[in-house]
């Protein structure tokens, strides 16, 4: 997280004082709230519930857990007076579905969404309206495209066997960001950077984006006039953002200007077919007449989508394997299991049409993938922001331009939602009676987020994780080293904040 500043300092002793009266002048006053209120963040004059928060910030996610477990799942924040910092909180299935589905169009990201992700400039991670529209119906024909789709498939398999095969006593969680910055690096370019090697070199890409998520992260919590001041003024976390929004601009300035010689030198000058491999040539050659609002001969275009798909496919698929392979090591009967369906349709030997087919039928790996990102959702929560004044399926009453925040990583521990059991870690739940995958709504299950803004890229990223978790079961035996403590750090990612730290060893023979 970013370094203390003066705005935290003056939070803290406001709040120093505040906890003196109350311990030291009010002792059992202080009791009685205290055992009255210990679920919910207490509402102070003048600052509102942000103090709390603040003294909570690094156990934010079980937190949340706990208030809105007790709130019935909808929970309204007040933040320190006069700054716009009031937040509706929800984990309501039914308030998600009439979100992000059935009232779609009266809840956008928004003008305060854009301006805090700026880094993504105008991106499809920040866009609304027809923006969005154009720069999905774009995505959509690329992905969908069979060309690409064989291209992930075979970069994904040839980086697992090629990347992981001399790292033995390693950050497990490390090794994936790395892993995933290239394979999607890969994606983007059709080049390797080989950030995941013997010498694990520091990227300034992978760098920048890190300190993009910081920055944001911190303007969640800091009231905009106080960061606004700072982003002024030059100093800060914002001096921080400006360096790496500086960083961005600058690498992705010469990847794009070298992709144009590139295709330069080679004649092309069309494609019309869409069939290019890497997405960066896809884009640039994108027919503008289809899209009214998409310009790829304009860099700025260009620059947006690359930060966006950058930080997007590095992110969460390495968080999702990071907290699986930690899961399977604390449910050893769950890795049994696994590795016995891969024994049973996965044969060591066969072509990449073969292993996509065979994919399709790790029904259970599939189910404890879905059971890992319902506890440990890649992205813990997720912003909108009404354009109408409007009513919750709650009957919670919501103005414009309101933040609401769904708090992805609570609604997978609800017990109104999930049962009893919420807190287990049970792959069987997915599976259904007959023995196929057990479908659950998106408004209920939402890791790959949901309605028209459900994530394109589903199909492709649970492929990618069950090539790379087969291909590590197959050839590596895998212990967590003891003594670690494992917990989540505060960000837009679910990050382990220690990092996990494992032994890989290379099986002797076959499948074990």
């Amino acid at each position: 997280m970013a370094s203390i500043g003066l705005y935290e300092a003056f939070i803290g002793f406001l709040c120093f004082l505040i906890s003196f009266y109350f311990l030291v002048k009010k002792p059992f006053r202080y009791l009685l709230i205290k055992k009255t209120h210990q679920s919910y963040p207490w509402n102070w004059p003048v600052l509102g519930m942000l103090p709390g928060i603040l003294l909570r910030l690094q156990r934010i996610y079980d937190y949340s857990v706990e208030f809105l477990e007790n709130s019935n799942m909808t929970f309204q924040f007040k933040g320190p007076w006069f700054v716009g910092m009031d937040i509706l909180a929800t984990a309501d299935p039914t308030n998600i579905h009439y979100i992000m589905s059935s009232n779609f169009s009266n809840y956008i990201k928004g003008p305060i969404f854009h301006e805090i992700f700026e880094a993504f400039g105008d991106g499809i991670i920040n866009t609304d309206a027809e923006l969005w529209r154009d720069w999905r119906n774009a995505s959509q024909l690329i992905f969908n495209h069979q060309r690409y789709q064989n291209f992930s498939a075979s970069t994904t398999k040839s980086k697992v066997n090629d990347g992981l095969v001399p790292l033995f006593n390693v950050d497990l969680q490390d090794v994936f960001q790395r892993f995933m910055f290239d394979i999607t690096f890969i994606f983007l370019t059709g080049t390797d950077p080989r950030s995941l090697s013997i010498e694990m070199p520091e990227i300034e890409f992978a760098k920048a984006l890190d300190d993009v998520g910081d920055v944001i992260v911190y303007r969640h919590i800091t009231p905009r006039f106080v960061w606004k001041l700072q982003k002024w003024i030059g100093i800060g976390t914002e001096k921080k953002m400006s360096k790496a929004n500086a960083t961005l601009d600058r690498v992705c300035e010469k990847l794009i200007a070298a992709k144009r010689e590139e295709l330069r030198s080679q004649g092309i000058i069309d494609n019309a077919n869409g069939d290019s491999e890497d997405l960066l040539t896809s884009h640039i050659m994108l027919d503008a007449t289809k899209y009214e609002l998409l310009n790829p001969n304009d860099d700025k275009f260009l620059r947006d989508f690359t930060v966006s798909f950058m930080a997007a496919g590095r992110d969460s698929t390495s968080s999702a394997l990071t907290w699986f392979f930690w899961n399977l090591t604390e449910n050893p009967n769950v890795l049994s299991k696994i590795l016995q369906e891969i024994n049973t349709n996965l044969p060591r030997t066969g072509s990449d049409q073969d292993m996509s087919s065979y994919l399709n039928k790790l029904v259970y790996l599939h189910g404890a993938l879905n059971e890992s990102m319902r506890l440990y959702p890649p992205i813990p929560f997720e912003r909108k922001s009404p354009i109408k004044d409007d009513v919750l399926p709650s009957g919670h009453k919501v103005k414009s331009n309101l933040n609401i925040m769904i708090f992805i990583y609570a609604m997978g521990r609800m017990k109104t939602i999930w049962g009893e059991d919420a807190m287990e870690f049970k792959p069987e739940r997915w599976i259904s009676e007959t023995g196929g995958l057990r479908h659950e709504p998106s408004y209920k299950f939402f890791s790959f987020n949901a309605g028209p803004r459900t994530c394109l890229g589903k199909n492709l990223a649970m492929n990618l994780m069950k090539t790379v978790i087969v291909e590590i079961l197959q050839n590596y035996e895998i212990k967590i080293v003891s003594g670690q403590k494992i917990e989540a750090k505060p960000g837009l990612v679910l990050h382990m904040k220690h990092g996990l730290k494992v032994t890989m060893t290379m099986k002797c023979s076959s499948l074990e």
